[in-house]
């Protein structure tokens, strides 16, 4: 009869898998290296992941979904926006999620992964797709709530993800967080205008 995976070891594992793509990145990563620099075997590491691609998706997740995570929270906290002021502020929160050095840290990896998926779909695509859906679901909910139309709601929660997802690109390049903060703030000011809650 076989053993059941350690729980434990698992997110030690993890936590250590997590360190290391952080350190090296994704372009040379070999399952092989990998166990040697972390003390234990490709055997073992396929055991408990499956592959290096679920093995990577995993060791991100926590900091992938923390910026989702604490939008969530504050959307149970302060509840559905009720004008375009408070639709405005949750967006600039989402917004400053980013600027976590936690998240930060790992931008650059992401950067590999997007590139990846596109050259390997079958490897890193879903991982990436996965982030999409996930923010475009959790926006296109807010402003369906908020009012609009699921069309309408759909445009602008796609248009909002993507323009995020690419103001986090060029900064990794150039630095200049600042030019994409203020970039932020000017589609904030074009949408603003279009924003009209439900009226009782």
């Amino acid at each position: 009869m076989s053993r059941l995976p350690d729980p434990a070891k698992r997110r030690r594992l993890l936590g250590r898998v997590r360190e290391y793509v952080l350190r090296n990145g994704l372009a040379d990563l070999s399952v092989r290296r990998l166990a040697q620099d972390l003390g234990t075997s490709d055997r073992m590491l396929l055991y408990y992941f499956g592959s290096k691609e679920r093995m990577v998706a995993e060791a991100l997740a926590v900091y992938e979904r923390r910026p989702l995570l604490r939008t969530r929270e504050i959307l149970r906290r302060v509840g559905t926006p009720t004008d375009a002021a408070s639709l405005r502020r949750l967006l600039e929160d989402m917004w400053e999620q980013f600027n976590d050095p936690e998240v930060r840290v790992t931008l650059p990896l992401y950067l590999e992964i997007m590139s990846a998926s596109i050259l390997h779909p079958d490897r890193y695509g879903p991982v990436l797709d996965d982030a999409v859906t996930a923010w475009t679901d959790l926006l296109s909910s807010v402003f369906r709530d908020f009012g609009m139309d699921r069309g309408q709601a759909l445009t602008q929660a796609t248009l909002l993800t993507d323009a995020v997802f690419g103001l986090l690109v060029a900064p990794l390049v150039d630095d200049h967080w600042d030019r994409a903060d203020a970039a932020f703030h000017a589609l904030l000011d074009s949408l603003e205008p279009s924003w009209h809650p439900v009226m009782s």
